[in-house]
């Protein structure tokens, strides 16, 4: 049985003749994306030079410099294509990218979310890379802000991803927001004690450590009469950062004890009086009675 394979060959011959037909258009395409690719390039590292030194910072000059990058290469792509198939027309690429934009936002709406606060914590800045916030429950430094998360690292070494939705619309500390940060300690005194005899000795101590800024300067408030003691909240300034208030608060509070037992100033333990009654039923009626 003989098998005709002329049509075979015809197909293949079209074919080959069609792609030889289309190569230099190939070349072309394939031509116009490299060099919107190199473009993309240049303009990301011109759009975070012009981001850092119009003081958007580092981190808001990669993520632009990224989407100048993405949109570059996207254009490219589309120019590339149509080289390769004349008869795809511009509205038949721009409606193909509306669904496909759609298709996408559904299926990574979380991402999209993510993604859009990250640009508007950038443009706002409302935190820098460097800052010390507390943010639901986390506190630490921040190490990077990207498009879709935040990295923190906690003071004991761990780090902290925290989507950047959540970082948009929760409350925020941010401890560093201002050089300087206030520190208070409360401590008691017995009622005994010259109240206005303490407040000057504590002033004093904490006036001799080390890193407590001069203005604003410290000051004391009664805060609380309580059971056994007269309390006092001791208040005072230093840099904001946590390692500097940690470390002069340990100061500051030693001083304080310190000034306060040299010159007689007693801090009480909470005490309490307890009265032992015998004087129930069962008592009276085993008790011997008293001799005339």
């Amino acid at each position: 049985m003989d098998i005709d394979i002329t049509p075979a060959l015809e197909r293949i011959n079209e074919m080959a003749t069609n792609f030889i037909a289309s190569l230099p258009n190939l070349v072309l395409a394939i031509i116009v994306f490299v060099l919107f690719f190199l473009l993309a390039k240049g303009i990301q590292l011109l759009v975070r030079r012009v981001a850092i030194r119009s003081g958007l910072g580092v981190g808001a000059g990669l993520v632009f410099g990224r989407l100048v990058q993405w949109g570059t290469v996207l254009a490219g792509l589309v120019i590339a294509a149509s080289v390769v198939f004349p008869s795809l027309q511009a509205g038949n690429i721009v409606e193909l990218l509306g669904i496909t934009s759609i298709a996408i936002g559904f299926a990574f709406r979380d991402v999209a979310q993510n993604f859009l606060a990250g640009i508007l914590l950038l443009l706002t800045r409302p935190f820098r890379i460097g800052d010390q916030i507390i943010v639901s429950g986390f506190e630490g430094t921040v190490e990077d802000i990207q498009t879709r998360a935040t990295f923190i690292r906690m003071y004991d070494g761990r780090r902290v991803v925290i989507p950047n939705a959540n970082l948009f619309i929760e409350s925020v500390i941010v401890n560093t927001a201002a050089p300087t940060r206030r520190s208070q300690y409360d401590f008691g005194i017995s009622y005994e004690a010259d109240l206005e005899q303490a407040r000057r000795l504590v002033l004093r101590a904490i006036s001799t450590v080390e890193d407590v800024l001069p203005d604003p300067p410290p000051d004391t408030l009664v805060v609380q009469l309580g059971e056994s003691t007269v309390n006092v909240r001791a208040r005072w300034w230093t840099d904001s950062r946590r390692r500097e208030v940690i470390a002069v608060q340990d100061r500051v509070i030693a001083a304080i004890k310190r000034e306060l037992e040299d010159n007689g100033i007693d801090m009480p333990y909470p005490t309490q009086k307890v009265l032992l009654h015998d004087e129930t039923s069962s008592g009276r009626a085993h008790r011997p009675a008293l001799a005339p």
